[in-house]
């Protein structure tokens, strides 16, 4: 079962606890000025990527995604947004240098963005809204994208509950490969989740043991889940205070 979810205000001076993991929501759909100012934290990659991105919704978005990301970064480490480095992984994986402690994994759906942090514990977050696609199209992804089992559990569920299954499968198969940091370079159907909503979140692959997975609703008609390095993570989920960052 997904727990319920409150989002609290963040401290001024962020720090992890008792095996914390830190989660962030934030909205992408900011006004234009505030994005013009975002703009200037990115670097110049981060800025010719935006240039690329043909409608002016997805570029405001990602603008707004990765200069979030850079913010958040610079509030753990004391320093400014503007001197951040990411190093990018195989599969564009962000990360900082291989000596720094600070681990984190961003993921964003149409205006809801989320932000994952820890310490010393990789992880992966991925985020979907459930408001564009259909039932068709889903039942299609789940034969061609899920394991045997998988199709098998997903099939076997009361089809009401089949729309939300889906979504609890995705967000956990997409977690996981960020998490891992490898992408599709693992095949989706080679390990599979758990799919029933009413049931416990499991991963099952040949390195479960080394990762703790975790199912929630950011907001009403979005699905999210995060794979977690470890075990006995305590989650805190906190709001992105846009006013009092732009």
């Amino acid at each position: 079962m997904k727990p319920t979810v409150i989002w609290e205000s963040a401290p001024s001076q962020l720090h992890f606890v008792d095996h914390e993991v830190h989660v962030w929501r934030a909205d992408l759909d900011l006004h234009a000025k505030q994005v013009s100012k975002l703009l200037s934290f990115l670097d110049h990659a981060e800025q010719g990527r935006a240039e690329r991105i043909i409608f002016d919704r997805d570029r405001t978005r990602f603008v707004v995604a990765r200069s979030i990301l850079r913010l958040l970064v610079a509030r753990y480490l004391n320093t400014s947004a503007k001197t951040i480095e990411f190093k990018y992984g195989p599969q564009g994986k962000p990360a900082l240098t291989p000596d720094s402690p600070l681990r984190f994994n961003l993921a964003h759906s149409d205006g809801v963005a989320l932000y994952a942090f820890s310490l010393d514990r990789d992880l992966g977050i991925d985020v979907e809204s459930q408001r564009r696609s259909t039932h068709l199209h889903n039942r299609e992804i789940v034969q061609s994208h899920f394991s045997q089992k998988e199709q098998e559990e997903f099939y076997s569920l009361d089809p009401e509950l089949q729309e939300s299954a889906f979504y609890l499968g995705w967000t956990r198969k997409e977690a996981y490969l960020k998490a891992r940091g490898e992408g599709l370079q693992i095949p989706l159907q080679s390990f599979d989740v758990s799919l029933d909503p009413e049931g416990p979140a499991i991963l099952r692959s040949h390195d479960a043991a080394h990762w703790e997975l975790h199912s929630f609703d950011p907001e009403p008609d979005f699905a999210a889940a995060l794979v977690v390095e470890g075990a006995n993570c305590k989650l805190r989920y906190w709001e992105w205070p846009h006013s009092s960052e732009i």
